[in-house]
């Protein structure tokens, strides 16, 4: 991929409406104290299967390179949350342990099935699989 003024700004406004919609599921589903962050594991396991469908079809010829940035690292790179996903298992740690410890298993297992279930789906759909 080649920096350009053109992929800043694909990356910028991609990671701009992205963490939008992410601000948005919190604020749809606010989060308790002490339970499992719902909102956040929709995001990472919503994103992660439509990152799975953006890179097999951007992979297939069907986008641009700016098209990719703005998809990929802006837009469901600011969707999704790592280290919202980090700090929220450390804070369940200290108040359900349990909790915590589903959470920090699930998470991961949830996200990369989706992106393969997700691209699998796409590689299907296209006769390719």
């Amino acid at each position: 991929m080649t920096l350009t003024a053109r992929t800043l700004l694909a990356v910028s406004a991609g990671g701009a409406v992205g963490s939008l919609l992410r601000w948005f599921v919190d604020v749809l589903m606010p989060g308790a104290w002490g339970t499992l962050p719902w909102g956040t594991l929709l995001v990472n396991v919503l994103g992660s299967a439509l990152l799975g469908v953006v890179v097999e079809v951007l992979d297939r010829g069907g986008g641009s390179g700016v098209l990719g940035a703005f998809l990929t690292t802006g837009v469901l790179g600011g969707f999704t949350t790592f280290s919202t996903y980090a700090v929220q298992v450390a804070l369940l740690g200290g108040a359900d342990p349990a909790v915590a410890l589903t959470y920090f298993v699930v998470t991961p297992l949830l996200c990369v099935a989706a992106a393969g279930l997700a691209t699998t789906w796409v590689r299907r759909a296209r006769g390719a699989a």
